[in-house]
């Protein structure tokens, strides 16, 4: 995280006084475990739905949705700021769609998006973070489209891992293949890395999608990033918060789950600068908001995202006076 928020520029912006403080960003995905860097000096996870075993407290038994969670919104309580996340002060909204295998049903990811689109007044969700994708077979008819543009429709900026499938043609995995949504890839992709136990390298998603959409919108770090840890082993029986320490605060992980996340946490940052913008104002905005690494289109989307340009010289003033 130190290396990657360089990369975007991101400790630019924290150094003139944003952190994306009051906005919610919903992480769909295996959970959150109440990692000190989301605790302290309050919890910043605000808000919990379990789809998988029905528990109400935050707790994650695979350790992926915690690991993105960081990305996003970690302060790095733990690592004297080393591995603090692009949004640090944001509040994060567990929705655990994603079983101790990291593997989920399309009902509970629906029922996930649907309890989202409900709950976003109550917990100003104006983010939604959705690093997970199945193969690409239906199109814009797949029910995940469908309900991811519902999000987006709903006033939520919705983004979407590109998959780890590349580096072939068309394969962006769904529900990235929405042409509303912002679909991400990993810039760092030629690195070789271990993903699920594969040791792979050119592995982001590539597009067009097979009906034509160009994807993915945009590209972020996303080898080899460390983020926060999980007790995978913790449940939250009996209304108890964890009681044993973690024996390791943070792990490295690596695909475009891991990139995804980047861009979530920049945009939390954008909309505490500007919070009335739409999804797809922003979506504008990010499309100038990049740097090109000379990769095919079909790789790098519109590019690096570049924090810096995304909140630009005007936003400080605020700040100063």
């Amino acid at each position: 995280m130190d290396i990657a928020r360089q990369v975007i520029h991101a400790d630019w912006v924290h150094q003139r006084g944003y952190s994306g403080r009051g906005i919610g960003v919903a992480v769909l995905d295996s959970g959150i475990y109440p990692h000190e860097d989301f605790m302290y000096p309050r919890s910043r996870i605000i808000a919990f739905k379990d789809f998988v075993n029905g528990y109400e407290k935050p707790y994650d038994d695979n350790g992926h949705g915690t690991h993105v969670a960081g990305i996003i919104g970690g302060d790095g309580t733990k690592s004297n700021g080393q591995y603090k996340g692009i949004a640090p002060s944001c509040n994060l909204i567990g929705i655990k769609i994603l079983d101790e295998k990291g593997s989920g049903s399309t009902s509970n990811v629906l029922a996930g998006i649907q309890w989202m689109i409900d709950n976003k007044d109550r917990y100003n969700i104006r983010v939604a973070n959705l690093s997970i994708g199945s193969p690409d077979r239906e199109g814009e008819n797949d029910p995940l489209v469908k309900a991811v543009n519902a999000a987006w429709d709903a006033g939520i900026v919705t983004l979407v891992a590109a998959g780890n499938d590349g580096p072939r043609m068309q394969s962006i995995t769904s529900p990235g293949v929405s042409r509303k949504i912002i679909t991400v890839g990993a810039s760092d992709d030629q690195k070789t890395v271990n993903i699920h136990g594969d040791t792979i390298s050119d592995y982001s998603g590539r597009g067009p999608t097979r009906a034509c959409i160009k994807k993915p919108d945009v590209v972020a770090p996303g080898s080899d990033i460390m983020s926060c840890a999980s007790d995978t082993k913790y449940i939250p029986k009996d209304e108890k918060d964890p009681t044993t320490p973690l024996t390791t605060y943070y792990v490295k992980k690596s695909g475009t789950s891991m990139a995804t996340p980047m861009v979530s946490g920049a945009l939390a940052l954008f909309l505490e600068r500007h919070p009335y913008v739409t999804p797809n104002d922003i979506k504008l905005r990010l499309k100038s908001c990049t740097n090109d690494l000379k990769f095919p289109q079909e790789q790098q989307g519109w590019g690096l995202i570049d924090v810096q340009k995304l909140i630009g010289e005007e936003g400080i003033y605020r700040r100063r006076y």
